[in-house]
């Protein structure tokens, strides 16, 4: 008596298929699950075992081995638990075999046999697709994303009742249908409440059209969060690829809404300074899973009081902000998580935040000020494209209306931009990402603008990393301007950000 259905397992951001075996023979009564299964999956005996005699089915008093193939990839999670019950069915009789095939079977078993939704659907419903999967049974809560794949036949079920209705063609389960949520009302910050900071708006501006990083230095309370929290606003919409990629991300680590199966918004993640090295680059127990990093994948990553992070989760960061992924590697388990975000960090000038405030004097100690800049190691710096002073606010930039444009106004040229960056790479991409190879091709330099980035070489001690930093900002001015040469005044504002503000103190 032997059955075999199809499931599958989270793995990083995607998702393999695992073919759940079952063999029910005489001799001394037991259940034992192989293939390298985590303690939740081997938790799943007990729980199989009760949903179906709560279901006033039979439960084999027989020797039950189950197989978890292929048996040398890890599994785990309880998505298993559905699976697991129909093949013992199967096997014994109990449901017949004709509508099994091609099936994927995905859910977590209560005691009294209700059907749970599990993590990661979303990815193991398009990894069930791509291998030529017709349709899946799914927990009714997570039937919303599973049906977000196109192709596939979702069915929904509150309870594994209701699958062996459903299989005995007893009881029909329409296909659930492929809705695409509403898009919410957007709760973001408008740059029209930020007052005075015209050249950290123009940063941030730049920084949308690019996906360029940033780094904002200044006193407490002069606006530097404000400014971060407004950059969601600015950003362009995802695309109907990068909502289900960015939805995909979120669903395997456990934190898309079942009202929400499909994001609409640029993720905005901001971790607390004490979060650790595994919280911020990803893995943990068994299958890494993603860390901060990789949520706010094509988003924004803003990290507040800067040099308070820990140095080795700031040096963590250092692949991902250039090559835009990071690979994790835990027990011979190797992962690949992309990391394509805009990072934008902010300071304060020294430990009490006020060196070079013309109102409030410091009162650190010179060695307490080089302590706390050496949080922030060279190659780190090297790395981030613009440096944005944000100083304390003046009376009258406090006391007035303010008449900074509004988010909505700011986008639009956001998006023009984006466009041409797109139209150019024939795909969407961001300045921030290119290669040296598309730097030289499509960077051109009128004379003037040459001559002044040479002179300048000398002045900022540029290495070749900034060099090349600097001429994909001057790149992204001049999508801003609509011209397709880089002129001498795109330069010259990109090199205007290029200096760290506390070396000028």
């Amino acid at each position: 008596m032997f059955a075999q259905v199809l499931s599958a397992t989270p793995f990083g951001i995607e998702a393999r298929l695992v073919e759940v075996q079952c063999d029910v023979s005489p001799g001394l009564p037991g259940f034992t699950v192989v293939g390298l299964p985590e303690k939740e999956v081997s938790e799943a005996r007990e729980r199989v075992r009760s949903a179906i005699r709560n279901l006033g089915l039979e439960f084999p008093q027989l020797r039950i081995t189950a197989n978890l193939a292929p048996a040398d990839l890890r599994k785990e999670g309880a998505g298993f638990d559905l699976a697991l019950a129909v093949t013992i069915l199967l096997a014994t009789g109990q449901l017949p075999p004709d509508r099994v095939h091609h099936t994927l079977f995905l859910g977590e078993l209560a005691l009294d046999g209700s059907l749970r939704g599990v993590r990661g659907t979303l990815a193991m419903a398009l990894a069930a697709k791509d291998a030529g999967t017709s349709q899946a049974v799914v927990a009714e809560s997570s039937a919303p994303e599973a049906a977000l794949v196109e192709g596939l036949t979702v069915y929904s079920a509150a309870h594994l009742g209701d699958v062996v209705s459903f299989l005995r063609k007893e009881k029909d389960i329409p296909p659930c249908p492929r809705r695409l949520p509403e898009e919410e009302a957007p709760d973001w910050i408008d740059l029209a409440l930020v007052r005075g900071q015209e050249h950290a708006r123009r940063a941030l501006e730049i920084a949308a059209a690019g996906g360029h990083h940033v780094l904002m230095v200044g006193p407490p309370g002069a606006g530097k969060s404000l400014l971060a929290q407004c950059l969601p606003g600015i950003l362009p919409p995802l695309t109907p690829e990068e909502a289900l990629e960015a939805s995909k991300i979120h669903s395997v680590a456990g934190l898309l809404p079942p009202n929400r199966p499909l994001l609409h918004r640029r993720p905005f993640r901001s971790p607390h300074h004490t979060i650790s090295y595994v919280g911020m680059v990803g893995g943990g127990h068994g299958i890494p899973s993603p860390g901060e990093i990789t949520l706010a994948h094509l988003g924004v990553l803003f990290l507040d009081e800067l040099p308070e992070f820990d140095r080795k989760v700031l040096e963590a960061l250092r692949q991902p902000l250039e090559e835009r992924r990071i690979t994790v590697v835990r027990a011979g388990i190797s992962v690949t998580f992309p990391a394509s975000f805009t990072l934008i960090g902010a300071m304060n000038p020294c430990p009490c935040g006020h060196l070079g405030d013309p109102l409030r004097p410091c009162r650190c100690r010179p060695h307490e000020i080089v302590a706390y800049r050496k949080k922030l190691s060279g190659p780190f710096l090297d790395r981030i494209d613009l440096f944005v002073e944000v100083p304390r606010l003046t009376r009258e930039e406090l006391l007035g209306e303010g008449t900074g444009e509004p988010s909505e106004r700011v986008r639009a040229r956001v998006v023009a931009a984006r466009e041409l960056q797109r139209q150019r790479w024939k795909r969407p991409k961001t300045n921030a990402e290119l290669g040296p190879r598309e730097v030289r091709q499509f960077c051109p330099l009128g004379p003037q603008a040459k001559d002044l980035l040479a002179r300048a070489v000398d002045r900022f001690a540029l290495t070749a990393r900034g060099y090349v930093r600097t001429l994909k900002v001057a790149r992204t001015i001049a999508d801003l301007d609509g011209s397709e040469t880089i002129q001498a005044q795109h330069v010259a504002e990109a090199l205007q950000y290029r200096a760290f503000p506390l070396d000028q103190v």
